[in-house]
């Protein structure tokens, strides 16, 4: 990769072994001539490919014999070379090193509270690159001149900053500044960092630009606080991630074990959510309703000068309303933030590319990846095979990314956000530029989503490019293989909230044969009616509501309708009449939010997933070995499909809630019930069709308890399982199986 401090290693390496020749970066990687006696030119090979520079990534070594020159002109660093189409990975965006971190905390160092600290080992990389080769004049830092200090050390093979190229200091480089919300100029430099750690402290709401864009920072401890940026950022319950400034400090608010605490703490900096201490001390606004806190540690001096001087953990949300895309320059910020902050800390260095925080979540079994962005992106995948052709895959409407594929590798962007905000289409038409440009990818073919209304499936229809349309669910099951570097075929499970079939109706619960090329659907979850469409999705009582009409019949969901929504008599009209307005779905998504409807857990939801999430957390509450066991579901061969039928289920959960059950224990006995079925039909279906593996992946395998009771028990039956761990399961791992199926086969359904 470029931006990893590649070239000063290679030549402190060939110096001290006393090599001539030169380095150089150019579009395809990093080139390098060396001449000298045969061991020490032997020796550089193996430090080169067995141990790179931390932040590096060797994907290939490729040595050619030249004759030697018999000249000894010493070792030097070329001007990087701009030939050909790109094809080299630019650095992943990286947390602040230990020793800048030193420097910033030391009076006698000239960057001592510098906010723009970095050296070759960490700092900015993807959000301030224009282009490739990764080189200064690149960079957003190409108005910045280095001072006769920086270019001392940026030309000294001696020093960390040697060939650092957003190299800076006070004198030199961008510089802090402070705003009110209508853009009146307080403060610059270090004054700028006093006070808005003082106004922080007050509990002040601040728009604070970090590396990728811009976060909305509040007191994280202080309840009115919270409750003051949830009210100007109209954002009634969806939680708020919290910084802390080390890991003590994340200990003290949750349970951390090792590999938590690695993630945390690594270079990628990314947010993690863990299960958080009984009495944590943050405002109950900060997750209202979750056993999980969202944690991250500071990934930039900025971040770790406010941390430490305001003393207490800070909310650092995405700078956004709800789920557009994060305000990344200062007159966006002004324009969308301003209303919403009483002060912004902004600064002069240029964001190219804005890049929201990275999700994870830890689960009893692993790390998985909710949110693929900063720190991740744009961080190649390995595909299991060349690609036969190059490719621009646009990804989903939510949670939307864009991919491209080419050669051996795919890419996918940061996390854009929900295209039915227009403001996301900027970011995403700049994304698809950027990936494209950075990568060298001409599109040969844009591969997109079936759904026609999905802004990413019009913008590939109109680009005058050879399309291929890739089912939705086949695209989950593609990603999955990709992170695998597994072609298959396999049985993949695709649980999800909903998706266009090939049939034309809202797909969500499939089993499917797929490999990188075809699918064949060869089982699903019942369908039923989506009552007002869209409105059932905010409104999970209407799903409730059609499952228990379904289940049971009208007398019992007219008994259940009043306690549900008083406007039921008129769904259950939709429910029954069925039409344009009650579209067919078989989505495992909608079952969940209909049980928690049931449960009284989330009737109406204010961000999506929210009933899904809630019920797992009452789920959780019982352990799995006490979740009660309500029976198998049963499946329907009768035309042909395995048609998995949770009617019984949802009679079950009604009637133990009539007969007094507990909520929690009704939620793990679903759980457990949903997940057990899975695995006979799962198991059954691979073995009908010969195979031994099978695939999970949709928004519904985030479900830590269902992921958990479905691999475990096909694990049982001798079968290989594949979860996602490095992609996303949800619609952020789209674009990257698009883009697989396209750049490896061509064939659908």
């Amino acid at each position: 990769m470029q931006g990893v401090g590649f070239r000063p290693f290679v030549y402190r390496n060939a110096v001290a072994l006393g090599l001539s020749g030169h380095v150089y970066n150019d579009n395809q990687g990093v080139l390098v001539e060396v001449e000298g006696p045969a061991p020490a030119v032997a020796e550089l090979c193996r430090v080169v490919t067995e141990a790179p520079p931390p932040l590096s990534r060797v994907d290939a070594v490729e040595a050619t014999e030249l004759a030697p020159t018999g000249r000894d002109l010493g070792f030097v660093i070329r001007t990087s070379a701009d030939e050909g189409p790109a094809a080299v990975p630019v650095s992943v965006d990286t947390g602040t090193c230990d020793d800048c971190l030193a420097d910033i905390r030391d009076r006698a160092n000239r960057r001592y509270r510098y906010p723009f600290t970095n050296c070759t080992n960490c700092g900015p990389r993807y959000t301030i690159v224009r282009s490739v080769p990764y080189d200064r004049p690149t960079t957003t830092m190409a108005t910045f001149t280095m001072c006769d200090d920086c270019q001392r050390e940026y030309d000294d093979p001696a020093d960390r900053r040697f060939h650092a190229q957003p190299n800076a200091c006070p004198a030199c480089g961008p510089r802090l500044l402070l705003w009110t919300s209508t853009g009146q100029r307080l403060a610059e430099g270090d004054e700028a960092l006093r006070r808005g750690t003082r106004m922080l402290a007050e509990g002040r709401v601040l728009a604070v630009k970090g590396i990728g864009g811009f976060h909305l920072a509040t007191d994280a401890t202080s309840e009115d606080a919270v409750a003051e940026l949830r009210r100007r950022k109209a954002r009634d319950e969806k939680p708020f991630a919290v910084m802390v400034p080390d890991l003590e400090a994340a200990r003290r608010l949750c349970l951390l074990d090792a590999a938590t605490e690695a993630a945390l703490a690594s270079p990628r900096r990314p947010i993690v959510l863990a299960p958080r201490r009984p009495g944590a001390a943050v405002a109950t606004g900060v997750a209202p309703g979750l056993p999980e806190l969202g944690l991250l540690l500071p990934y930039s001096p900025l971040h770790h000068l406010l941390l430490e001087e305001v003393g207490r953990p800070l909310v650092m949300t995405s700078g956004n309303r709800s789920d557009e895309p994060i305000a990344h320059d200062d007159s966006d910020a002004f324009d969308r933030l301003g209303p919403l902050v009483d002060a912004l800390l902004t600064h002069d260095r240029a964001i190219h590319i804005r890049c929201d925080d990275t999700v994870l979540r830890r689960t009893p079994a692993r790390l998985q990846l909710v949110r693929r962005s900063r720190g991740y992106a744009p961080e190649p995948l390995p595909l299991p095979t060349s690609a036969h052709r190059q490719v621009l895959a646009v990804g989903a409407e939510l949670k939307n990314t864009v991919a491209v594929a080419k050669d051996t590798m795919v890419v996918a962007s940061h996390h854009l956000g929900d295209l039915e905000h227009p403001a996301t289409s900027s970011a995403f038409l700049q994304a698809i530029h950027h990936l494209c440009h950075l990568y060298g990818v001409t599109p040969e073919v844009v591969a997109h989503d079936l759904h026609p209304e999905y802004l990413s499936t019009k913008w590939a229809l109109d680009a005058d490019l050879p399309t291929l349309a890739v089912q939705h669910h086949h695209a989950h099951v593609a990603s999955c293989l990709a992170e695998h570097e597994f072609v298959g075929p396999v049985l993949g499970v695709a649980f999800d909230g909903l998706g266009l079939g090939l049939d034309g109706t809202l797909w969500g619960g499939e089993f499917l044969v797929a490999d990188l090329s075809r699918f064949t659907r060869v089982g699903h979850l019942r369908a039923l009616p989506l009552p007002g469409g869209a409105a059932a999705i905010r409104q999970p009582w209407r799903m409730a509501l059609a499952w228990v009409n379904e289940s049971m019949g009208h007398d019992d969901a007219a008994l259940v309708g009043p306690e549900l929504d008083e406007r039921w008599p008129a769904v259950l009209g939709l429910v029954r009449s069925g039409g344009p307005h009650a579209p067919l779905t078989t989505s495992a998504g909608r079952l969940f939010d209909a049980v928690s409807a049931l449960l009284g857990v989330r009737r109406t939801v204010s961000y999506e997933g929210q009933a899904a999430i809630e019920l797992e957390a009452l789920a959780r509450t019982v352990p799995l070995e006490q979740a009660p066991v309500y029976g198998t579901l049963e499946v329907d061969r009768s035309e042909g499909m395995a048609v998995l039928d949770p009617r019984p289920l949802v009679a079950r959960v009604v009637e133990e809630r009539r007969l007094g059950a507990p909520a929690p224990v009704v939620a793990a006995g679903f759980h457990r019930a949903l997940g057990e079925a899975t695995v006979e039909l799962a198991a059954s279906l691979a073995h009908e069709h010969g195979l031994d593996t099978v695939a999970l992946s949709g928004g519904v395998f985030q479900n830590a308890r269902l992921t958990d009771v479905v691999e475990e028990g096909l694990r049982g039956r001798g079968l290989t399982v594949l979860v996602h761990s490095a992609v996303p399961p949800n619609d952020g791992g789209i674009s990257i199986g698009q883009a697989a199926v396209a750049a490896l086969g061509n064939h659908q359904g």
